[in-house]
């Protein structure tokens, strides 16, 4: 077998659960998921992760020290995908690596902005020995794009059916649908909010990092002045292409609208969050699902039992699915993705789509760091 034809992808998301990584075989006509291997965060680096989403003291030296720790912990993830495989690391062509998302401000403050993960690819590529490709949304936002999402060419090569539409959905911490037309078009942007707001409220009062299943919020009712004041959001109204993360829906963002609901019991503000994450992928979702049957969702969103009720009573003629009934399990999807990023790159190959982020055309995006 070609060590061209092996990727691996990693991806650690805005959620901040952990670090997804698989092996994938692209010597088919289509690519093949054939290991998977998942870790948690430590504690102590999940947290700094997220404080790093803010401004705060010395932000520079921590940001370059917890890119260190994160790409010692995705050469964990590689070194389980070796071992479970039996390979070594010569047969791999490439890496690719997401990063962790801290700040996302595309086209703002000088026409440009910024997108920006932290890791250390060069690092990665030292623990590994193996070219890691990595930064795959600058290019797109230097280009005039949002740099986000990226993975709606993918999702078209994998679950795209020809001559009927289909709907991609990705819960992570933030949303982003993908729409897979019939006839080759694809659109895509961010919805808003995925988990991010969920399991702040969580972790804040239950102590675990986020609501299994959705039992705590099925458990509460939902807050309909609440769930308006939410839903309010111009971000939500705005049209494509659009992107967004933590830099908007955040925990002060949060707080301000739960200023007039202070006495809420916080299950039913958990159900409310629930609700507003499935009514702002449902309106997306609604817009935009052509003649579409089928909405299939991936990420960590799909596990969510009641949230995935939710998207299906606001979504009444889409049938919602995990997009294991289309084939890739839903937690390999987005890691998936960005081993198909790094095999364009590779090959020179465009990874964007500008009628999704708005760049001023097709761009061969990441850079690459040689074993």
């Amino acid at each position: 077998m070609s060590a061209s034809e092996l990727y691996i992808g990693l991806m650690s998301g805005t959620s901040l659960d952990g670090i997804d990584g698989v092996l994938a075989n692209f010597s088919g006509p289509r690519m093949v998921v054939t290991r998977h291997a998942s870790a948690a965060f430590a504690p102590e680096l999940r947290a700094e992760l997220l404080a790093l989403n803010t401004s705060g003291n010395d932000e520079l030296h921590r940001a370059a020290l917890a890119g260190n720790a994160l790409s010692r912990a995705y050469a964990e993830v590689v070194h389980a995908l070796l071992a479970q495989s039996g390979l070594p690391a010569s047969a791999i062509r490439a890496i690719g690596t997401h990063g962790q998302t801290v700040r996302h401000r595309p086209q703002e403050f000088d026409g440009t902005g910024y997108t920006l993960q932290l890791g250390n690819p060069a690092l990665l590529a030292e623990r590994t020995g193996i070219t890691v490709v990595a930064d795959f949304r600058s290019r797109d936002v230097a280009a005039g794009g949002q740099g986000a999402p990226l993975v709606p060419a993918f999702h078209q090569g994998v679950f795209g059916r020809p001559g009927e539409s289909v709907l991609v959905l990705n819960i992570g911490g933030i949303s982003n649908l993908s729409v897979l037309g019939g006839d080759g078009r694809v659109l895509g942007f961010d919805c808003g909010p995925g988990n991010a707001l969920m399991d702040h409220w969580c972790q804040q009062h239950t102590g675990q990092p986020f609501d299994a299943g959705g039992n705590w919020a099925a458990s509460g009712k939902v807050l309909p002045e609440l769930l308006a004041s939410l839903l309010d959001e111009p971000f939500l109204q705005k049209p494509p292409p659009k992107s967004t993360g933590r830099d908007l829906f955040n925990p002060p963002w949060l707080a301000h609208h739960l200023q007039p609901f202070k006495t809420a019991e916080p299950a039913d503000v958990q159900a409310t969050l629930t609700e507003f994450t499935a009514s702002a992928c449902s309106i997306s979702a609604n817009s935009y699902k052509n003649n579409s049957k089928i909405m299939a969702v991936c990420g960590g969103g799909a596990l969510n039992t009641h949230l995935m009720a939710r998207l299906q009573a606001a979504c009444p003629r889409l049938q919602v699915t995990a997009t294991d009934a289309l084939g890739l399990p839903a937690l390999q999807v987005e890691a998936a993705a960005f081993a198909w990023l790094a095999r364009q790159a590779l090959h020179g190959l465009p990874g964007n789509l500008a009628s999704v982020t708005g760049a001023a055309g097709a761009r061969v995006l990441g850079a690459i760091y040689p074993s």
